[in-house]
């Protein structure tokens, strides 16, 4: 047996699902082998999140990124090729609790714009991770989903596994 080799971090095999719940609701789920607060971490810390959010295989890069991460305050989110023709998302948060819950707005869609909510709930050091999206109406919730923005979740979610896989190594050995 490589003893090098059972210290290395390792990637889970856990899954993303993506569930419609109901006409107006998606839901999207995945556990991660890390405890909620670093899960947290990436989601809270805007240079940890520019590590994970945008899938590998999408062309568009993130030019950048704002957030005033509490209650009340915003988030504004950048990307494309040519800083002319920029593709912006926005929105406030709703309420940030401390390791188990972040929600925000998402009011670039205007009307048809989504209430996003995390939940972290860690049990046994793994966290289970439920992404709930409240659209206002079953017309913007399709139209969601067509547009292909759920595609490249898994993707996303094994890019958070990866920088989860290097936080927990550095938190365990400092």
């Amino acid at each position: 047996m490589d003893a090098s080799k059972e210290s290395e971090p390792q990637l889970t095999s856990n899954r993303t699902t993506v569930e419609p719940k109901s006409d107006r609701e998606i839901v999207v789920t995945r556990t991660f082998d890390a405890p909620a607060r670093i899960v947290f971490q990436a989601w809270t810390t805007p240079e940890l999140f520019r590590r994970w959010w945008i899938p590998k295989s999408m062309p568009v890069p993130l030019l950048s990124y704002e957030a005033d991460i509490r209650a009340g305050g915003s988030y504004r989110l950048v990307f494309g090729h040519d800083a002319a023709q920029p593709m912006a998302f926005f929105g406030t948060y709703l309420e940030v609790t401390p390791h188990s819950r972040i929600v925000w707005t998402n009011d670039e869609a205007g009307d048809d714009g989504a209430v996003t909510t995390v939940t972290l709930e860690e049990k046994g050091g793994k966290t289970l991770q439920v992404l709930h999206e409240l659209y206002r109406s079953k017309q913007a919730r399709d139209a969601a989903l067509a547009s292909g923005a759920y595609s490249g979740m898994g993707e996303t979610f094994e890019q958070l596994d990866e920088l989860l896989v290097t936080l927990g190594t550095t938190a365990r050995s400092s």
